[in-house]
């Protein structure tokens, strides 16, 4: 027996107020749609509805019937749509929002690898750190390095864990001493983050689920990123900075990282994208690349390598 019989039928007639008006959306004819949910009352033996000629009402059965077979028809629908959604390739266009430094340096070669693996794909992306509205502005998914508050609507998946470092030049290090504990970092110069010249705070965490500011004394602040991590490659002081971003240099010899054996501070990337009951395939594939790609450490891998 086919216990989905009836049910679409059913819901049609609901939906539209009767059996004529659900007949022309069902191209079928009024005695056909009426038949057919006259079997699958009978078939479940109970009445779904009072019907005449002139005027059709739901039982108390019959709306809890319904309320049922709407979830039962969407489940359906989806299954189909994740089905045909895994076949078929992604395509369409994507327009989505990054933080400025971190969308250009991590984000944008994914984006770049997905444009020349699927052709039909076509990406227009905004690369800022300003506070987007991702519904209000038009937005299909957009990245931030931040907790993102609780609204209805959207969606949201971890992509990225970017981990904390103190970096130093050499000349700077053998000039000024390498601290060896974080109370050591106030008698240092600091090149640090902040807008508006209020320089952000370096944070690690307490042992306690919570954070604390390591006390630092700011030469220079920059509301650029990757200009606090050239200052401090060039001797001016020490750098609180993702590893992602510092690793070429660390690498090249130009920064060094001390304080090796604390924990650092973790910060979590999520990616943000309207709710629908479907996930088309050029965000799924967006999404999941973006997953697999994006700086991962752990708190347990604390050197730049």
């Amino acid at each position: 027996m086919n216990k989905l019989a009836g049910i679409q039928e059913f819901v049609a007639v609901v939906d539209a107020g009767g059996f004529s008006a659900a007949a022309e959306r069902l191209h079928m004819s009024r005695s056909a749609v009426g038949k057919t949910v006259a079997r699958l009352e009978q078939r479940l033996g109970v009445r779904l509805c009072h019907r005449t000629t002139r005027a059709f009402a739901l039982t108390a059965e019959g709306h809890a019937f319904y309320e049922r077979s709407l979830r039962v028809l969407a489940e359906v629908e989806a299954a189909e749509f994740a089905l045909t959604s895994e076949m078929a390739e992604p395509a369409g266009r994507m327009r989505i929002s990054v933080p400025a430094i971190f969308g250009r340096r991590c984000v944008a070669p994914v984006v770049f690898d997905l444009a020349r693996q699927y052709p039909r794909l076509r990406f227009d992306v905004s690369f800022t750190d300003r506070t987007v509205d991702l519904i209000e502005e038009g937005y299909d998914l957009i990245v931030r390095n931040t907790v993102l508050p609780d609204r209805a609507g959207l969606s949201a998946r971890r992509i990225a864990r970017q981990r904390m470092a103190i970096c130093a030049s050499p000349d700077y290090l053998a000039a000024r001493g390498t601290p060896g504990a974080l109370d050591d970092i106030a008698a240092h110069d600091a090149i640090t983050y902040g807008r508006d010249g209020n320089a952000r705070p370096w944070l690690f965490p307490d042992g306690r689920g919570g954070t604390f500011a390591a006390p630092t004394r700011s030469l220079l602040i920059v509301d650029d990123l990757e200009a606090a991590a050239d200052a401090a490659a060039s001797g001016l002081g020490l750098v609180w900075s993702p590893c992602w971003l510092i690793r070429d240099h660390v690498r090249a010899g130009r920064l060094v990282q001390v304080l090796i054996g604390l924990e650092p501070l973790i910060f979590d990337t999520f990616a943000v994208w309207p709710t629908a009951p479907f996930m088309p395939a050029r965000l799924r594939v967006l999404v999941d690349a973006l997953a697999s790609r994006l700086p991962g450490m752990t708190g347990a891998d604390r050197e730049i390598k």
